[in-house]
């Protein structure tokens, strides 16, 4: 079974953790057979407010999430309390360390920054906030020209809608392409489809 965890936090971006959500929630539903599992987890479990209003009740605690093997950070205004909250980013720390794959969508980056996660790394995030990627860790090879980057154990996806176009890619790399196509044809998505 691949488990696969999504951050809820207040002041969450909404479509950066609900896009990755829907894809991969879609691939598990309709290709259950793939042995995926998809679920959302915040830190006390309590209902978050994201940051234009929506009310969401997580499925996990970090205690009761157990292991991982993708995580999903994503962005929003409630990042810029998470990259300077210690356990926050100890949690992740320990998470990485189990070996989970780490990925952020938009400002979620800064978070992932704040961890070392992205340390001589190229990553990108939202458009306006390469500045502030850059002032947490100087040392990220910024790619703002890229909707998602995958640096081996860590992916990071520009803002917002790129969180689906980098839920597309894990499926095609933790499955085939061709799933990834199935699933986007579920979803009937095709701006620019990456797969």
């Amino acid at each position: 079974m691949t488990r696969i965890g999504i951050a809820l936090f207040d002041g969450a971006e909404e479509l950066d953790w609900a896009g990755p959500w829907e894809v991969l929630a879609a691939w598990a539903k309709q290709w259950p057979d793939d042995g995926v599992e998809v679920f959302t987890v915040s830190k006390v479990g309590e209902v978050i407010t994201c940051a234009k209003g929506l009310r969401v009740l997580p499925d996990h605690t970090w205690e009761s999430a157990g292991e991982l093997d993708v995580f999903v950070y994503p962005g929003g205004r409630g990042t810029r309390r998470e990259l300077k909250d210690d356990s926050v980013l100890e949690w992740l720390r320990a998470t990485r360390e189990r070996g989970t794959l780490m990925t952020s969508v938009c400002t979620g980056a800064l978070v992932y920054a704040a961890s070392g996660f992205l340390r001589d790394r190229p990553a990108t995030t939202y458009w306006s906030a390469f500045d502030e990627l850059l002032a947490v860790d100087p040392t990220v090879e910024p790619r703002p020209d890229d909707r998602f980057v995958d640096a081996g154990e860590v992916i990071t996806a520009a803002g917002v809608s790129a969180g689906i176009d980098m839920a597309l890619h894990l499926v095609a790399r933790l499955h085939s392409v061709e799933r990834a196509r199935e699933v986007r044809r579920y979803i009937q998505y095709d701006p620019e489809p990456p797969v």
